[in-house]
């Protein structure tokens, strides 16, 4: 069934194969789009065709809708694919697709502009009768807006960007005095990432569980959700572990939540995939949080429970086709779990650590998928969000499902970068994942990345101890009267006094330019967003000196100990490379 001849995804990485694959069966051509970084990619390599769109840099490529709109038109495409990130969510775009003359693969562009805004869609929600978190539903203009409201909400409170997303623009604040820096960075990140820099205010929740429900929408009134997903397991408040369904959340639970997504969803007239998110206090009060108007990175497990390609669902949509399936024939069979394989380091903090992928080999077997962009010798550039890939199981209960997520995490390999493959073993073996808890604090603890570290050098999982052994590994293969054996060459030492030496090496990384245990370095590679500080500044150990901005996310560098800002070397809108000095901190 060709509903369309030709489509473009204009996205990269896995999402774009994601698309191809099921475009692919549906007999319909694809057309892939990459910028000048990505011309050695798998998306290129995979799509019928592929069309440059510009420099590396986003803005010059991925988000440069001319461009993308000219490789269509040259390409004889009939529609549009935004995959998810990127233009996925910009109503302008989408509009600019009808005008040439392109279906959009997604919801109409007054449903995205609608909750696009979050502010918006606080109140449209409001007025639907559809639960939201006690807050404000207009933009708060000052930080001393935003102590008054915090004095009348309770602290802790949460600034929110109006068009954030992803964890961007969104900053909690505990007490008055982080008000200001808080306020500023939510506003900063607004407009960086979205354009937008207007903020809004509401109370937090303490130790919520993130759950969120999928829906699809046609053109002829028909309004379904396919369960819901939880998603609490996050660092920075950007995801990491998905499952469905939630350990948290019963039949009838569902059927409330089900019921809130649809009513969502038809209060702004929606037509494609579409997830609600929302928050489920420790009490049962499940609260909207907001809507993301595009099909979801964790979209795989819902598809895995429920046999439903819900890619293969946008184009019909699209195409002006009914549902495939009602309400009632919406069925989840047994336990889904993804993890996502992004190019951080856990004992950094999480940091981005982007390069070249030497060696790359996926897991395979019963009940296992894996979404990817990669192959070996991919590079993982420091433009773009550092996913590497997405693995999802499927079991019969949330037990299988776990322990089949421990053997394909074992047999996923992949070398020449940092990733989060021990970090998931890591958290898969702690009682409070086991017992289906929210790990609330567990995630980026020093605890835990221990624990990863273990795992990435080929430790067995037990408990962590005071003085437990970490170690630094060589892979080798011998073989002894006719029989192979992998062979780990392992160096011990203290976990805990690993973590210290790998913070004394950045400490001491700008030391071959004489700046010896004063220097202020970079940790990674990226676009220096704010500077905090003056030349002859007196600050405080632990104070922020600057913000980098390297693969979508922000970093605060810190002053590593008290003294004077001297040699300051970067400022606002300047790139900057791991290990280089940001400036000197004197205690003389």
């Amino acid at each position: 069934m060709a509903v369309f001849t030709k489509v473009l995804v204009a996205n990269r990485g896995e999402i774009a194969i994601r698309v191809f694959r099921t475009l692919r069966e549906l007999g319909i051509g694809t057309v892939a789009v990459y910028s000048d970084v990505d011309r050695n990619s798998a998306h290129v390599t995979y799509a019928d065709e592929a069309h440059l769109i510009g420099g590396g840099p986003p803005a010059e490529s991925y988000l440069n809708q001319e461009r993308i709109l000219d490789a269509a038109r040259r390409a004889d495409a009939e529609a549009i694919h935004p995959g998810y990130g990127f233009l996925a969510e910009n109503a302008d775009f989408a509009r600019a697709c009808g005008e040439r003359g392109l279906v959009w693969i997604g919801p109409p562009p007054a449903a995205i502009e609608a909750m696009g805004s979050k502010i918006e869609a606080r109140e449209r929600m409001r007025a639907a009768g559809v639960p939201i978190i006690p807050g404000v539903t207009q933009p708060v203009e000052s930080a001393e807006e935003v102590r008054r409201l915090g004095d009348e909400l309770g602290w802790p409170i949460a600034i929110k960007a109006s068009a954030g997303g992803g964890g961007k623009g969104l900053k909690v604040v505990r007490d008055p005095a982080e008000v200001e820096r808080a306020f500023e960075s939510a506003q900063r990140e607004g407009e960086a990432y979205f354009s937008d820099p207007a903020v809004y205010v509401e109370r937090y929740l303490e130790d919520p569980r993130h759950v969120e429900v999928q829906v699809l929408a046609d053109a002829h009134g028909n309004v379904i959700h396919l369960g819901e997903r939880d998603c609490t397991i996050q660092r920075r408040h950007q995801k990491l572990v998905e499952e469905t369904p939630s350990p948290a959340v019963d039949g009838e639970l569902r059927e409330r939540i089900g019921a809130i997504a649809v009513d969502a969803a038809r209060a702004v007239g929606y037509q494609s995939a579409g997830t609600i998110e929302g928050l489920l206090s420790r009490h049962g009060e499940y609260f909207f949080l907001e809507m993301n108007t595009r099909i979801q990175v964790e979209h795989t497990v819902t598809e895995m429970v429920t046999g439903l390609d819900l890619v293969r669902e946008q184009v019909l949509i699209a195409a002006g086709q009914p549902l495939s399936v009602r309400q009632e024939d919406v069925h989840l069979h047994g336990h889904s779990l993804e993890c996502r394989i992004n190019a951080e380091d856990v004992s950094s903090g999480f940091l981005p650590a982007p390069g070249t992928i030497t060696r790359y080999r996926e897991p395979s077997g019963p009940g296992v998928r894996v979404d990817s962009g990669v192959v070996a010798g991919s590079e993982i550039s420091p433009l773009y969000d550092p996913m590497i890939a997405k693995l999802v199981v499927h079991g019969v209960d949330r037990e299988h499902a776990r322990r089949r997520m421990l053997r394909a995490l074992d047999e996923f390999v992949v070398d020449g970068v940092k990733t989060l493959i021990g970090f998931h073993k890591a958290l898969l073996t702690h009682p409070c994942f086991i017992e289906g808890e929210t790990c609330h604090g567990l995630v980026e603890s020093e605890l835990l990345a221990a624990r990863a570290g273990e795992f990435e050098n080929g430790r067995p999982a037990g408990p962590p101890e005071l003085g437990a052994v970490a170690v630094r590994e060589t892979v080798r293969s011998v073989e002894v009267d006719g029989r192979r054996f992998e062979v780990r060459v392992l160096r011990p030492e203290p976990a805990f006094a690993e973590l210290g030496r790998r913070r004394r090496e950045r400490s001491r990384a700008g030391g071959a330019a004489g700046a010896g245990d004063d220097a202020v370095v970079s940790p990674m590679q990226g676009t220096v967003l704010a500077v905090e500080v003056a030349e002859g500044d007196e600050v405080e150990a632990g104070q922020v000196l600057c913000i980098v901005e390297a693969m979508k996310m922000e970093n605060e560098v810190h002053a590593h100990r008290a003294g004077i800002v001297s040699e300051l070397s970067v400022a606002p809108g300047q790139p900057v490379t791991t290990g280089q000095v940001i400036c000197l901190v004197k205690t003389e």
